[in-house]
């Protein structure tokens, strides 16, 4: 019996779970836990999420493209490959200067 057919376990690609949309932002909801969530996101060139805050420290992975992460008024370029923390309750904002696929992992 194969191990991952009794718990409903899968090997996903990230990069291939989600496509890119003309001037949009998509995403997609990965996990849903009490305790947090995960979700993927595929920004078109020139979209945002505007600056916010969240009670919640999230973890970004980028896994395609790079992303400008904004955090507290500081820039950060995150490449594919690279991942950076937004603190909570810190401003922060996801800017797409080219499009990008992303990873959010957010833990309450």
């Amino acid at each position: 019996m194969n191990p991952q057919d009794s718990h409903n376990v899968e090997v996903m690609t990230m990069n291939t779970l989600i496509e890119y949309a003309a001037h949009s932002v998509v995403s997609k909801i990965i996990l849903k836990k009490p305790n947090g969530n995960v979700t993927l996101f595929a920004f078109d060139a020139g979209e945002e999420l505007s600056e916010h805050t969240t009670p919640f420290d999230a973890l970004v992975q980028v896994i395609d493209g790079a992303a400008e992460i904004l955090i507290d008024g500081k820039s950060f370029l995150v490449i594919s490959g690279a991942s950076i923390i937004m603190p909570g309750n810190i401003p922060h904002a996801v800017k797409a200067n080219v499009k990008f696929k992303m990873l959010l992992t957010m833990i309450k």
